[in-house]
């Protein structure tokens, strides 16, 4: 994918965001994302909390985040399921922990020069 990703680390963070200071971080912003020196996905921050996120495979998913329990929690348009993490900023960019706290965190990757890519739906025979 992007080399010079495998060299990033996750940054060292502390406290989790409020869902005030996340969504003045975020709102308008589009963010892309990485684990474990890989790009994982971005995700694009619309007003009123709505969001589109994709794993970098072209297919995009509508959806909504909320506080809950100190947590950002997101809920999309194809798992009715919240998945639910804090965040918290560190020097590099957000830090994302999801709540089962066995996966890998998250991070905001460096500005890449890419843009969201968004195919049309699917039109099946």
């Amino acid at each position: 994918m992007i080399p010079f990703l495998a060299c990033l680390a996750p940054p060292l963070h502390a406290g989790g965001m409020s869902a005030e200071a996340f969504d003045r971080y975020t709102e308008g912003r589009t963010l892309f994302y990485g684990q474990n020196g890989q790009m994982y996905g971005v995700e694009r921050y619309l007003p009123g909390r709505r969001v589109i996120w994709s794993f970098l495979d072209g297919r995009c998913k509508d959806g909504h985040w909320y506080e809950e329990a100190g947590q950002i929690c997101f809920v999309y348009e194809d798992e009715p399921r919240p998945q639910c993490w804090t965040f918290s900023q560190g020097p590099s960019g957000l830090v994302a922990e999801f709540s089962d706290g066995r996966s890998a965190a998250l991070y905001e990757a460096e500005d890449i020069g890419e843009e969201m890519v968004c195919l049309g739906p699917e039109i099946g025979v």
